[in-house]
């Protein structure tokens, strides 16, 4: 899974790159937010349907336009797609110490997580 994640932040380099795509090397973060809230509406609109396939599809579309506007922090030296990684297993980890720190195999419901 590593080297899928790896081959798609090196696809967004490649097309962000000195012989990618125009159009791609042209977007900005900003630029990109509208895209990005296509994707989830129609994420949205796969659950909404139980299309899994397509489900699946959008999935990969939001999770590239992540990538994509990750790249373009990097090359703006404002964050790295390693700093977004750390940060959001940082905070999964903390919300959850009943699995993962002090408090594990407290929790047995759901009702109990939330509660926490």
């Amino acid at each position: 899974m590593l080297q899928s994640f790896q081959k798609l932040v090196d696809i967004a380099r490649t097309l962000r790159g000195p012989d990618g795509c125009p159009w791609d090397k042209s977007r900005t973060i900003l630029s990109l937010q509208k895209d990005f809230m296509e994707e989830a509406e129609e994420v949205r609109q796969a659950l909404e349907k139980k299309d899994y396939a397509n489900l699946r599809e959008e999935l990969g579309d939001i999770l590239f336009n992540i990538v994509l506007m990750g790249v373009i922090a990097e090359e703006e030296k404002r964050f790295t797609l390693k700093e977004i990684l750390q940060d959001v297993e940082e905070k999964i980890v903390s919300r959850h110490t009943w699995v993962f720190g002090k408090d594990k195999g407290k929790v047995k419901t759901a009702e109990e997580a939330l509660a926490q």
